[in-house]
């Protein structure tokens, strides 16, 4: 029986694997360690060979734990056992961040039946109309904010599959730059907040899921940008593989107002319905129709407005000074030329007592000297602003000009498209940056925001009446079933690591690396290359919850930031979903896409994203300030 090529590349990698770990491994002399570097390797075999991770994980620890607790007392070797997993699973269980992913969850399948994303398609794709590949770059805007409000990619893949693959192929888009925009586009909720994986680095490795969002946001902008940037470079490049769309197909049918007022001409929007409204009524149009478009016209100056005065409020709000935060705590006039006995000290140790006494003496005028501009602060008038930084003056210059070259260019097919996409986009957007808002401005914790992110869920499908029973129950059940498998997954590797530690296989491991004398940047090379060949057999999951284990204890030695570490495996597991032959992504759009479009030809589509993913990673690593300066900015 002839072997399909994804078989041979798993079975080949399988033996890579088993073979050099016999080889290794002294089966005459077997030590605890050694059980541990067995029981890696035969993880890795077992989950390719397609068992569930998380029970593969949990039955691999159990055996192996209770093989390192024979070797110190074999009497007790099975209860101990017994207790090490009741243990590992009730921590796992009592772990407040994870309360955060059925909440996250819940939202995005919410959001996902809410119906929004076929008028985000559109609406996106007829505003950007006149861009090379708009049909590319619109699937993976969509994709970038559908992802963003759900975080569940295979729902975004097999949506968008649905959607916008037919939609690309009949306007003639090449099949392979079709495919590699929706998979690549819905990876990006790996990276994007709010992210699970996130969720889970941080509970895995004891990091703030709120500075990990912070972290990430830039970062996954950066990379959406690149991805946009590669399709409009090849577009115009080669502009067979994206024709520009045709005009029936980016013309806007107006409204019967519209047409009126119009009377067949190309007109600016805004200064017609003030001329409409300055005179009178005209053609039978009513005043209150017309005051309805004004109101929709300006509703981007008002949140311009209403955006500007909130930071410019927060901007200028004058430091609260606590005056009494330093206190002077005793004296230090006179240092005592005796000792507590009353014997006279000798010379060379008065003299050492009078210098420590004029130290203690100048740091007291420190003090006072503080204390005293604390006072002048504290004395100055509370109604008192300091003035806005110039920055914010820069932005705003700039937002102004925006503005009016918006204006200047809204004719009434443009109004038309805003209002499309105020049904769609801001909807979801609002929901966005309430959720990720609260969470990095540290209005919220990430339960608290996700709960809100839930709540908004159900009242957008309330208001696209989408909130039905059965709605209700097909999310309850498909967010218990995601959530059951990440807390298996969560107790699995608990188990699992406990078992590793116990058998001596993190010691081994850490002392091998630190032989190597490698600097930190040789070390992060290192490690993000081990992840990348990772999630080429395995998935995301599986390699947080095994494998990050092993690389975080590490990371104090080299001094690296564990925050900035997980932005850079964050980029580097979205490789997990583009790359074959475990590419989860490809099967999710195979198995809606048309019978012509086969699996060789998507994973030819998703290379090149690849190959951006990678070199998102080196941007990230060369500018770490991409992902560290809005945390730090925040959480100052």
């Amino acid at each position: 029986m002839k072997l399909r090529k994804e078989l041979w590349f798993g079975l080949i990698l399988m033996v890579l694997i088993v073979v050099p770990t016999l080889w290794f491994m002294p089966l005459s002399h077997m030590t605890q360690g050694h059980y541990g570097l067995l029981m890696l390797a035969l993880v890795v075999v077992a989950i390719m060979l397609g068992f569930p991770t998380a029970f593969t994980l949990m039955g691999m620890g159990v055996l192996f734990a209770w093989i390192a607790y024979r070797f110190s007392s074999p009497e007790l070797a099975v209860r101990q056992t017994l207790d090490l997993m009741a243990l590992r699973a009730y921590a796992v269980m009592t772990n407040d961040v994870l309360i955060a992913v059925p909440l996250f969850v819940f939202m995005g399948y919410l959001v996902e039946r809410a119906n929004l994303i076929e008028r985000l398609f559109k609406g996106l794709h007829l505003a950007i109309g006149k861009i090379p590949g708009s049909l590319a770059v619109a699937t993976l805007a969509t994709c970038a904010v559908f992802a963003t409000a759900t975080g569940i990619i295979g729902a975004v893949v097999t949506l968008m599959g649905l959607l916008a693959l037919p939609s690309m192929l009949k306007a003639g888009y090449n099949v392979k730059l079709s495919a590699g925009v929706i998979t690549a586009g819905g990876t990006l909720g790996i990276l994007i907040p709010p992210s699970v994986l996130l969720i889970l680095y941080g509970a895995t490795a004891s990091v703030s899921v709120v500075q990990l969002y912070a972290g990430a946001f830039l970062p996954g902008l950066m990379l959406a940008g690149l991805y946009m940037a590669y399709v409009i470079v090849i577009a115009m490049i080669k502009p067979e593989w994206a024709p520009m769309p045709s005009e029936a197909d980016t013309r806007v049918e107006l409204p019967p107002l519209a047409r009126t007022l119009t009377a067949g001409a190309r007109r600016k929007a805004l200064p017609t319905l003030l001329a409409a409204l300055v005179g009178g009524r005209k053609d039978g149009v009513a005043p209150r129709a017309v005051w309805r478009q004004v109101g929709i016209a300006l509703l981007p100056l008002i949140a311009l407005a209403a955006g500007a005065g909130i930071v410019y409020r927060g901007v200028t709000t004058p430091e609260v000074v606590d005056a009494a935060g330093l206190q002077e705590m005793g004296s230090f006039d006179d240092a005592p030329a005796e000792d507590s006995a009353g014997v006279q000290l000798p010379p060379e140790a008065k003299a050492a007592q009078q210098a420590e006494a004029g130290r203690y003496a100048i740091d007291r005028s420190k003090l006072r000297a503080k204390a005293a501009e604390q006072a002048a602060e504290a004395a100055k008038p509370q109604g008192e602003r300091p003035p806005a930084p110039l920055a914010f003056w820069i932005v705003l210059g700039v937002m102004a000009l925006l503005l009016i070259v918006l204006y200047a260019l809204q004719t009434f097919e443009r109004l038309e498209i805003f209002k499309m996409l105020l049904g769609s986009f801001f909807p979801l957007a609002m929901l966005i940056l309430a959720v990720l808002g609260s969470i990095i401005m540290g209005w919220a914790t990430p339960t608290e925001a996700a709960a809100m992110g839930a709540g908004g869920g159900l009242l957008l499908a309330a208001a696209y009446r989408r909130l039905t029973l059965g709605v209700v129950r097909e999310s309850v059940y498909l967010t218990a079933k995601t959530t059951a498998m990440v807390c298996w997954l969560f107790v699995g590797s608990s188990i699992f690591s406990a078992a590793f530690a116990l058998l001596g296989g993190q010691e081994i491991v850490e002392t091998w690396v630190i032989s190597l004398d490698m600097s930190p940047t040789q070390f992060l090379l290192l490690a993000q290359l081990i992840i990348f060949i990772l999630g080429w057999p395995l998935e995301w999951t599986e390699i947080i919850v095994i494998f990050m284990p092993i690389f975080l204890p590490l990371l104090s030695h080299f001094q690296i930031d564990p925050l900035f570490f997980g932005l850079l495996v964050a980029i580097n597991l979205q490789t997990a979903f583009l790359s074959p032959p475990v590419a989860m992504a490809a099967f999710y759009l195979k198995g809606v896409a048309p019978p012509h479009v086969t699996l060789n030809q998507i994973f030819a589509g998703m290379m090149p994203f690849m190959g951006i993913q990678v070199l998102a990673l080196a941007l990230l690593y060369l500018f770490p300030q991409i992902g560290l300066w809005l945390p730090s900015m925040i959480y100052k």
